[in-house]
């Protein structure tokens, strides 16, 4: 084989290569759990809710969601913080200011609170208590805001 025909093989196994790492490195940067289901969600099964996009399983999940919505909300809230969709400003308990300090893990989103007491309270808590406490409709609403969809 020619020196020219052995760099264009080996350009074109690169390229295929760089095509496959691309879309591998995108499936591994979108993390999401069904709210419905607890199943890994798919970028393209979504519905909308509170300005943002809740991500699904399949194509029935969003049915369900939208049917109801306050049944699923804890969940969904967690998502919408969880994929970046929702940032927070305030504490979720208090509806105080922040304090960097007083942090805690709630099912893999970093949740700061105003102080060592509302800290306490979500660290104490477990499972889908300790995900209510921050997430629930009227936590999220004081301690979240969420960025539009585009």
């Amino acid at each position: 084989m020619s020196i020219s025909r052995l760099s264009i093989v080996c350009s074109a196994v690169l390229a295929i290569g760089l095509v496959a790492y691309a879309a591998e490195e995108k499936a591994k940067a979108f993390k999401a759990t069904c709210p419905i289901s607890g199943k890994p969600a798919l970028e393209d099964k979504t519905a909308d809710y509170k300005g943002g996009k809740v991500y699904f399983c399949c194509g029935n999940c969003p049915g369900a969601f939208t049917k109801d919505t306050a049944k699923y909300a804890t969940k969904a809230n967690h998502q919408l913080a969880a994929t970046g969709q929702a940032t927070q400003g305030k504490c979720p308990l208090s509806g105080g200011p922040l304090n960097a300090d007083k942090t805690v893990d709630v099912g893999g989103v970093k949740v700061t609170f105003c102080c060592e007491k509302c800290q306490g309270k979500v660290a104490e808590a477990k499972g889908d208590e300790q995900a209510a406490l921050v997430f629930s409709d009227a936590a999220f609403a004081k301690g979240f805001e969420v960025k539009k969809a585009k």
